[in-house]
């Protein structure tokens, strides 16, 4: 019985540091909730290498535009240009697959004003 629930630990433990293990993102510029003037370019950084898939960014009530040119290897550190930004409310939308295959989505909500320092 003890060596059962040693046992069903030690699984839990290591089915955690495998759901853990999958990328995230670290850091972003603009930084999710910031307010900035108009960015020359979007930077994310994952916790490792990752393939990036799908890159979009809407300004609210607007059409999502792509952004480009998307890495052709997997990065840990990717930067593409912004286009032009209006002041506003933004949102970055991206999807990247790890070296495992998992897929992972997430977006960074930012704002665009004139006065932002």
């Amino acid at each position: 019985m003890i060596h059962s629930k040693w046992l069903t630990g030690a699984a839990l433990a290591a089915l955690t540091s495998i759901a853990q293990a999958h990328t995230h993102l670290k850091e972003a510029a603009p930084a999710e909730g910031s307010t900035v003037k108009a960015p020359e370019s979007i930077m994310l950084m994952f916790s490792e290498a990752a393939k990036v898939t799908a890159l979009t960014i809407q300004k609210d009530g607007d059409k999502e535009q792509k952004l480009a040119p998307l890495p052709t290897e997997a990065a840990a550190h990717v930067m593409v240009p912004a286009p032009k930004l209006a002041p506003g409310k933004y949102t970055v939308s991206y999807r990247v697959v790890s070296d495992d295959g998992h897929v992972m989505s997430g977006k960074v909500h930012f704002t665009v004003s004139d006065t932002a320092k």
